[in-house]
């Protein structure tokens, strides 16, 4: 094989798989199934985000349409799969429950906004662990991918000095196969983990966001309830201030 031949092979990453150690090959396919695992999740949390985003949106403008909130969750259905809906539906449940038994006390009325946040806090919680499930696997392909690389990086250095020590030279077209698959790995490592990181981060600050969104709703929700209920509070949006 020429040096011309030989440097063209060094820059072919199949070439570069097929020739590793046993070590550097375990760790490039590792590398490459957590690249494809991080990239299964980053597709679908981003799927994931914008629908639920969009549909929040829409969700939002029907309530702030001047239409009551009763019409609202009745579309909305009995079952309603969105966070949002959810949590208007769990809101008017209680206080058609409350308001069946007759007029409240404002003991009666101070037990139902309690139990009103406590079912909202239970929904955003149920809501907040769904959205950032996968999320963790992003964090460990980040982290871990480039120290995975970096030890098929040292074994193939292993490799190089090895070959120096058999071959009893130092010529460069003895080593530079085994240092080309131990970069190779470190390469293999940090294109695993880079868009990892940065998917990780985004996604981590969309589940934030759409978490305050959510909290935010609810805290409208309890507005709207307390004010019907003559309790001195002020709702914080233009829906919170109607008859629920």
């Amino acid at each position: 094989m020429t040096v011309l031949a030989t440097a063209h092979s060094l820059m072919d990453p199949v070439y570069l798989f097929m020739t590793a150690d046993l070590v550097v090959k375990g760790v490039m396919i590792g590398l490459a199934a957590m690249s494809l695992w991080s990239w299964a999740v980053i597709l679908d949390k981003g799927v994931r985000f914008t629908t639920m985003n969009r549909r929040a949106e829409e969700f939002e403008k029907a309530v702030e349409s001047g239409r009551s909130l009763e019409d609202v969750a009745a579309q909305a259905g009995p079952n309603p799969e969105d966070p949002l809906p959810r949590m208007l539906t769990a809101a008017l449940t209680d206080w058609r429950e409350a308001r069946s038994k007759g007029a409240l006390t404002d003991a009666q009325a101070n037990l139902l906004i309690a139990r009103i946040d406590r079912t909202l806090d239970s929904l955003i919680a149920h809501e907040s662990r769904r959205i950032e499930d996968g999320l963790g696997l992003l964090s460990v392909v980040a982290t871990s991918s480039p120290f995975i690389g970096l030890f098929g990086t040292v074994w193939g250095i292993m490799n190089a000095f090895s070959a120096i020590a058999s071959a009893g030279n130092t010529n460069l077209t003895t080593v530079a196969p085994a240092i080309a698959e131990a970069l190779f790995a470190t390469a293999i490592g940090l294109f695993a983990a880079i868009p990892a990181y940065i998917a990780y981060n985004k996604f981590s600050i969309d589940a934030g966001k759409f978490t305050g969104r959510l909290e935010s709703f609810a805290d409208d929700l309890q507005a709207a309830v307390a004010r019907r209920l003559g309790a001195p509070a002020a709702p914080r949006a233009d829906y919170a201030s109607r008859e629920v």
